[in-house]
């Protein structure tokens, strides 16, 4: 991911976070493969046309789309009502 994707990630989301779409990876996988000696894994999603639309189509003209792993201590941290020090 580059810095610019990352600027254009932290505006969205800080400036027009209404327009973002969410949505966990597991709610969408239809099938998936682990990697072996010939291929690698692999992850079948079922998604709406558009987005697959938008993936096919010219990279300028479409949305970007991005796959973001939140590690788990994140996410405990996100949930905790704890403040820890260097965290204001």
């Amino acid at each position: 991911m580059s810095a610019q994707h990352i600027a254009q990630l932290f505006l969205a989301l800080e400036k027009f976070p209404q327009r973002i779409e969410i949505t966990e990876v597991a709610d969408l996988l239809t099938d998936s493969r682990r990697a072996n000696d010939r291929r690698p894994a692999t992850v079948e999603l079922a998604v709406p046309d558009q987005v697959v639309k938008g993936l096919r189509g010219s990279p300028d003209r479409g949305d970007l789309l991005f796959l973001v792993r939140v590690p788990r201590e994140v996410v405990e941290r996100a949930e905790s009502r704890i403040v820890l020090p260097g965290e204001l």
